[in-house]
């Protein structure tokens, strides 16, 4: 069962990677486009919604909490429970991309 779940995260954040250059930046108010096939596919398409019960909810969280948390999973200082899923997605959004996306996931309901 472990190596089952070792096999899909391996999986999932080799196929995220494929995808994170999705999130965009719009508008001059950091307004971020949620695209499909990147974060809502795991944290749901409404941020609150997520796939399996061990993903967190996104929508409405504190900028900052979750600003860290990213930098936290890019810098491996963070590398518990599902954030290996998490490297390869992460990798590719830059700290402007982080800040835009925390901002506007607080800005939920």
């Amino acid at each position: 069962m472990q190596s089952t779940l070792k096999t899909l995260c391996i999986g999932l954040a080799a196929a995220g990677s494929l995808f994170a250059g999705s999130v965009v930046m719009a508008g001059t108010n950091g307004a971020i486009l949620f695209v499909t096939k990147t974060c809502a596919a795991c944290h749901g398409a409404d941020a609150k919604t997520p796939i399996m019960g061990n993903y967190p909810k996104l929508a409405g969280q504190n900028k900052a909490y979750t600003l860290q948390q990213m930098k936290d999973i890019k810098s491996g200082a963070r590398s518990n429970g599902m954030t290996m899923v998490m490297k390869g997605i992460i990798a590719q959004v830059n700290e402007a991309e982080m800040e835009a996306i925390a901002e506007w996931l607080e800005s939920l309901k």
